[in-house]
């Protein structure tokens, strides 16, 4: 008979559990005297109990008799837990009474207020730093976040906020607390958010300008500096913290929000001033890889053949990928820091660029184009893959705008093509041809982007691209410049450089057919595709449309073209096949 294992031991249930009964008994007594206290603070006003002196006195009396027992209980055997709990309980409440001194009752000016209340909360986070304790200091953030409203919901709230949130910064310095990390980082995000949303709504009912705006500014401010402040100080002790690089986002969505409560200009100065400070906390990863690919490059002879055409693939040395943190002035910057900071940047320069165009669609694909050149420029000069992937989106953001303004049926009717193109239509469509032409030149010199299929794919997607710019900017050009021919002689001088880009292609693929098979492969491919394309046009589209010499004169230069390229073809392959012997 088969053996049978070990019998297993039968389960516990959670709440049978070692720990959980007092830990959830803990937790609401928390949440109960905090409410309590609230109560006496706020309720007791309304109802006229007492007299406000006697209220706070209460109230701040019983929250030091609850850290007093805390601190009491904590050294007895057993008494972690409700140590935990009672101080907690008896820091949030004194960090409440001055909330209520400062923002109900207006006894004292802000500043001493947020002062005093900056010393509490790092006095709760000092004894959670001294007792070990998580809970307690989430404990001591949360209940003081989630009940301060309660006392005040101006501005000062997001004083108090900020402030809870800067208490917390020590600590995560020397704590891995990621819990923490969250806990004092989303009420201030929440609620700056959610005033900024009543404010322009607000706005928009009454047709001005919000009044909180300023404030409403100085907070999401504050936030960004606190939360970027406290991420890169945590990450500097530990790389590995990706909480804290995640709450450099999150604090950056605060201003990204009141940032549109402003004009336009104003608006997009603000989010600018965001990506620049974001970005340049990225970049700052890409200097040592700079200066080591430099020093790597300065060291090695040149090379020739498909390693120096393609500087990403494995023949080529790049500076390496592996490291988790870069060094940069004896600051360490971890990868995903920089990610974050990157993405998030970005996200900030799309909105510079959607304020700024101030609804213009052809300035705003310029102007996404531009960032995206930008970025593939800094990709092709560090081989960044974010970088490069941050370009080709902006590019595409560009691509889809263009897309909307100049449609198919714009390009293939006169009438709409005189209507809704321009000047600026053109300026923009070159500028996405120029930017189609570095990712065909930015990606193949990647990292681990050197394979022939994503090569040969990029290259097929980029001549698309080009063959539409192309197309848009001749259009373009010709209604805007032309006068009443401009549009069938922009079609017919599209539908040539379409087959001079294709014979440049090909010319320059059978120049490599023997140095490099793999650059030829998609030269070739490119080509032909690109030289098929304007066959295609110049038969069922420009056949039917040009007339007269525009007509004749394009059939002409694209069949001499494609004289000169069969023939050009011939003789390459021919060179290239070795002779037959004579038998």
């Amino acid at each position: 008979m088969p053996m049978r294992g070990p019998a297993r031991e039968p389960r516990v249930p959670w709440w049978q559990r070692e720990g959980v009964i007092s830990r959830v008994l803990a937790v609401a007594g928390v949440g109960v005297t905090l409410v309590g206290v609230l109560m006496l603070l706020v309720l007791a006003a309304q109802a006229g109990f007492f007299g406000p002196v006697a209220r706070v006195v209460a109230g701040s009396g019983l929250s030091v008799v609850l850290v007093g027992l805390g601190w009491r209980v904590f050294g007895r055997p057993g008494g972690r837990v409700g140590g935990i709990a009672l101080v907690a309980t008896g820091i949030a409440g004194l960090y409440l009474d001055v909330v209520a001194v400062t923002g109900y009752y207006r006894w004292v000016p802000g500043g001493v207020g947020l002062a005093v209340a900056l010393a509490v909360a790092l006095l709760g986070v000092g004894i959670a730093v001294r007792w070990q304790s998580q809970p307690l200091a989430v404990g001591v953030v949360v209940g003081a976040a989630v009940l301060s409203p309660a006392l005040t919901t101006e501005l000062m709230l997001l004083g108090f906020l900020v402030v809870l949130q800067a208490a917390g910064v020590p600590v995560q310095m020397r704590r891995a607390w990621p819990v923490l990390h969250v806990a004092r980082t989303l009420p201030v995000v929440l609620a700056v958010l959610g005033m900024a949303a009543f404010s322009g709504i607000e706005g928009a009912i009454a047709g001005s300008a919000a009044e909180q705006r300023p404030g409403l500014l100085i907070a999401a401010i504050a936030c960004a500096v606190v939360g970027l402040t406290g991420a890169l100080l945590a990450v500097r002790r530990r790389s590995d913290d990706i909480t804290a690089s995640i709450t450099i986002a999150l604090t950056a969505l605060p201003v990204l929000a009141v940032a549109v409560l402003f004009d336009r200009m104003v608006s997009a100065s603000i989010t600018a001033v965001l990506a620049a400070v974001l970005l340049g906390l990225a970049a700052t990863a890409l200097i040592p890889r700079l200066r080591a690919t430099g020093e790597i490059h300065g060291n090695e002879p040149a090379t020739a053949g498909p390693a120096a055409a393609h500087p990403g693939s494995p023949g080529t040395a790049v500076a390496p990928e592996t490291e988790l943190v870069r060094s940069v002035g004896g600051w360490r910057i971890a990868r995903h820091t920089a990610l974050v900071a990157a993405l998030t940047g970005a996200v900030a320069l799309l909105q510079t660029c959607a304020m700024a165009a101030g609804g213009n669609p052809r300035l705003l694909a310029t102007m996404l184009f531009a960032v995206g050149l930008a970025f593939l420029a800094v990709a092709a000069v560090s081989r960044t893959r974010v970088a490069a992937g941050l370009g080709i989106a902006f590019a595409v953001l560009g691509g889809l705008v263009m897309l909307a303004i100049a449609t198919p049926e714009t390009l293939a009717l006169q009438g709409l093509a005189e209507r809704d193109l321009d000047v600026a239509t053109a300026v923009a469509a070159v500028v996405g041809s120029g930017v189609a032409a570095m990712v065909a030149w930015t990606v193949p010199r990647l990292p681990r982007c050197d394979d022939p299929a994503l090569v040969t794919g990029v290259w097929i997607a980029v001549s698309i691209a080009g063959l539409y710019y192309v197309l848009v900017a001749a259009v373009s050009s010709g209604v805007s410049l032309g006068g009443a021919d401009g549009f069938i002689v922009g079609h017919s001088v599209a539908t040539i450089v379409w087959m001079v880009a294709a014979t440049g292609s090909l010319f320059y693929g059978l120049r490599r057919l023997t140095s490099s098979p793999a650059v030829a492969k998609v030269c070739l491919v490119s080509g032909l595709l690109v030289a098929a394309a304007a066959l295609a046009k110049l038969f069922l589209f420009d056949l039917a449309t040009l007339s007269g010499l525009i007509r004749v004169a394009a059939f002409l230069a694209v069949g001499i073209l494609l004289l000169l390229t069969g023939t050009r073809y011939a003789r390459a392959f021919a060179e290239a096949t070795p002779p037959r012997r004579a038998s």
